[in-house]
């Protein structure tokens, strides 16, 4: 493709709490140009971990991060930079990724206990950029869970919260679910 362009990807949000960390591959355009991370209004993150960590998801964005960190959730993308055409995982220009510092990240996490990969292209990008990267029995669950892009349309809200409800053992109790 000739015209492909050089996306730079959002900054980590993580804090000391952090004990599960959710990794995409790269944000889509939308939250690229929102400079938000899950900004389409179709992506299904935002609701799921509403319901898995107790916050109503339709919070200002600033107040959904808090909550989440507040539950011990970070976000980053296994990719920082590459090319794409597009929005879509498919359209990254294999070769032109640079991964995100993530094992520097996870050694500087103490709580951290599992990783969560948000979709394929995450798991894919994440078993070639940062898991050889890693330091032998590091002791990390890793989960590859379904997409919650708009993109996964052949999963349901209810089926993505089954799985996404692996993350249980590391949140806190949600009292206030909005199921």
């Amino acid at each position: 493709m000739t015209n492909e362009t050089v996306l730079q990807g959002l900054p980590a949000q993580v804090n000391e709490r952090c004990r599960v960390l959710v990794l995409g591959s790269m944000p889509g355009t939308a939250s690229l140009q929102a400079a938000r991370y899950y900004a389409h209004p179709r992506n299904r993150f935002w609701p799921l971990m509403g319901a898995l960590c107790g916050f109503d998801p339709q919070l200002d964005y600033a107040a959904r991060l808090a909550c989440l960190q507040q539950a011990g959730v970070g976000l980053w993308d296994v990719i920082g930079r590459c090319r794409r055409h597009g929005s879509l995982d498919a359209a990254i220009v294999r070769g032109s990724e640079v991964a995100n510092p993530l094992p520097e990240l996870v050694q500087g996490l103490p709580r951290l206990r599992a990783i969560a990969c948000n979709g394929a292209a995450a798991e894919q990008a994440f078993e070639r950029h940062v898991r050889p990267a890693l330091p032998a029995g590091h002791g990390l669950t890793l989960l590859a869970l379904p997409s919650t892009s708009p993109a996964n349309a052949a999963w349901s809200f209810e089926r993505l919260l089954g799985e996404w409800t692996r993350l249980s053992p590391w949140l806190p109790v949600a009292e206030h679910s909005i199921l």
